[in-house]
């Protein structure tokens, strides 16, 4: 007979003080199970939540949440933290349109301290907490639970170097997995491997106390010489040890999976006055054996098949990252200046077929994108071609390297923004709708956006030849299968492409452009002729092409998966006022600058009236309002 489930039962944190170990080892293989079931229907974050189970319990096990304040860095380790805070009803609908979010959430729960989704923010939030709590006197821990691929971002030394200084009382909890999105690099990880000295470090430290413990009497005052011993050892074999260096007390390594020493590990630090790091060591994946061999794979994973770990939707499209990972290494062949540079996402951006060729020409900065910026830029001013390839929403932190290490000196930099536009699941975090915005007013850069995924390819070798930043935009998700040419194509800066006759005039951007057509074909049908133009570019814009149309339109329309203010119907009306062209009707369509709900593109895109027959509607009342019909 199966033991009566525990997690049910779980409502918040207060209610797992009322189990015992050995009961909450029982909840931890429960909510495995439930996070595995549910990633498999919902898609998420699947390895780095199995990671951290017993790490999470063991927290609310010792600390006294909402009271004490938890902060998850970058947050997508969260999904044991909501299931034991009073959402277990709402988590089927997990990363679902109008179901809860995949990242911690005030709006959600009073449990949820800080919105987190870009990495290594948690040390600068928790000592903003901590000072603020002691100025209002006030008494409660602060927790930051950072990732060892978080500490690869400068942001994080640069709360480290404070934290040291100010010597405030908190916790930084770090879970060392040895994984960001991608496998970490840099020198910081590499320490921390040599710190822990691998697992059976862990295995033998744990076997041993298990032993101590079994001896009456004795067992407990030899844990803690040999506790104390290892203090000493620490400091013997590491007197520069870095964070005691700093002022941080540094406590570890502790075995992450292993309730007892966690729970104990927490309590000993939970008075402890003053800045002090516990170092727990875990595996990404833990308890389902795909996900541990395949931590990548699994880092953000689509609907898959519990028994095989293989995603239940096959598409024999290609996606846009992985067009733009093989043209990258074709074009690589050819020009062996092409240096190509990420942010702790080689597999995400495509660039692992580059890497494997070219391992002396692919480089993996971390989570650190303004140095990735700094260091293209380096490259570019001493005559090499390099390509950063970095999501639309984290380049968004390294936005003044881009305007004044790159543009400024107009450096020949290709930026690959991926996921721009509409994201969907991972929620208002990870939407890359601003990158229009926030890189049209800079000095000399070149912005595009492909139509479809062939002409992405065409973009990217025209790109290198442009002499200019360049940044191109494309999204999430699967191309549109059209046939790739073999041959590159060269396309002039500027040009756009008209793909459609008629009187008045819609101007697409990107991704919208296949959306454009079919609004114009339905429109067609009833009596509304639109010219449909490809516009490739938001900066510069085809005006010879764009001025000429406008000027017989009694309508012009422009569509973009992007912000509407500073957006790319913004340049196209500030072009038209530049060349006097004032009398014709303009309407923009894109993205109001608020926040997005998580959910699926198409669905999201219905809600902004950006799908084909939300459009379709909008520019018929649009000309009855305005008697065009």
């Amino acid at each position: 007979m199966s033991p009566e489930k525990i997690l049910p039962g779980i409502n918040s944190p207060q209610d797992l003080k009322k189990l015992s170990l050995n009961e909450l080892q029982q909840l931890a293989a429960e909510i495995r199970a439930r996070i595995i079931e549910t990633v498999s229907r919902t898609g998420g974050h699947l390895a780095s939540n199995l990671g951290v189970v017993e790490l999470t319990l063991a927290l609310h096990y010792v600390f006294d949440s909402p009271r004490d304040k938890i902060i998850w860095d970058v947050g997508h380790q969260c999904y044991t933290h909501k299931l034991i805070t009073g959402r277990q009803k709402d988590f089927s609908r997990l990363r679902q349109f109008q179901g809860i979010l995949g990242y911690p959430s005030r709006e959600e729960s009073e449990h949820d301290v800080y919105n987190t989704g870009h990495a290594s923010t948690a040390l600068s939030a928790a000592l903003g907490l901590a000072v603020a709590r002691d100025r209002n006197n006030e008494n409660y821990n602060v927790v930051a639970v950072v990732g060892d691929g978080s500490l690869t971002g400068g942001v994080a030394y640069e709360a480290l170097n404070q934290i040291g200084h100010l010597r405030e009382r908190l916790i930084i909890v770090l879970n060392y997995n040895e994984m960001s999105i991608s496998p970490n690099v840099g020198a910081l990880s590499r320490y921390l491997s040599f710190l822990v000295s691998g697992q059976p470090y862990l295995r033998i430290k744990e076997q041993a106390k298990s032993v101590l413990r079994s001896i009456p009497k004795i067992g407990w005052p030899l844990i803690k010489l040999a506790r104390a011993a290892e203090g000493i050892i620490l400091k013997t074999f590491f007197p520069g040890l870095f964070f005691e260096q700093l002022g941080i007390r540094y406590l570890g390594p502790i075995h992450g999976h292993n309730l007892y020493s966690l729970i104990e590990a927490f309590e000993s630090v939970r008075n402890h006055q003053g800045p002090i790091l516990v170092h727990c060591v875990t595996r990404k994946g833990k308890g389902y054996r795909p996900a541990q061999m395949n931590p990548e794979k699994f880092h953000s994973a689509p609907p898959f098949d519990i028994t095989t770990g293989q995603p239940k939707h096959r598409d024999e499209r290609p996606t846009y990252s992985q067009v733009f990972g093989e043209t990258i290494a074709e074009l690589g062949r050819q020009d062996k200046k092409i240096i190509a540079v990420t942010a702790a996402m080689t597999d995400g951006t495509g660039l692992n077929r580059f890497a494997a060729e070219n391992p002396d020409r692919f480089f993996d900065v971390g989570i650190a994108e303004q140095h990735a910026v700094n260091f293209a830029a380096g490259l570019a001013i001493s005559g090499l071609k390099p390509v950063v390839a970095i999501y639309s929403t984290f380049l968004q932190r390294a936005y003044d390297q881009i305007f004044h290490e790159v543009c400024l000196m107009d450096l020949p930099v290709v930026f690959a923004l991926d996921r721009a536009g509409i994201v969907g699941e991972d929620g208002p975090t990870h939407q890359g709708t601003n990158d229009i915005a926030y890189l049209r007013h800079l000095p000399n850069i070149i912005l595009m956006a492909p139509r479809d995924e062939n002409e992405l390819r065409h973009m990217l070798y025209s790109a290198f030849q442009y002499g200019h930043p360049v940044a191109i935009r494309f999204p999430k998700g699967y191309g549109y299968g059209v046939p790739l040419d073999k041959e590159f194509r060269f396309i002039p800066p500027g040009q756009a492409e008209l793909l459609k006759s008629g009187t008045d005039l819609l101007i697409a951007y990107g991704h919208m452009v296949s959306i454009a057509i079919e609004v114009a074909s339905r429109l067609e049908e009833e009596g509304i002729s639109l010219a449909v133009v490809n516009a490739r570019f938001a900066r510069p814009l085809d005006e010879t092409l764009l001025t000429q149309l406008a000027r017989k339109a009694r309508a012009i329309f422009t569509l973009e998966e992007g912000v509407l203010d500073g957006g790319f119907g913004s340049a196209v009306r500030e072009m038209l006022d530049r060349h006097e062209i004032f009398h014709p009707l303009f309407k923009r369509f894109g993205i109001p600058p608020e926040i997005y709900p998580a959910g699926q593109p198409e669905e999201i895109r219905r809600l902004l009236g950006l799908d084909a027959g939300s459009l379709t509607s909008s520019i018929k009342e649009f000309y009855r309002k305005y008697n065009l019909l």
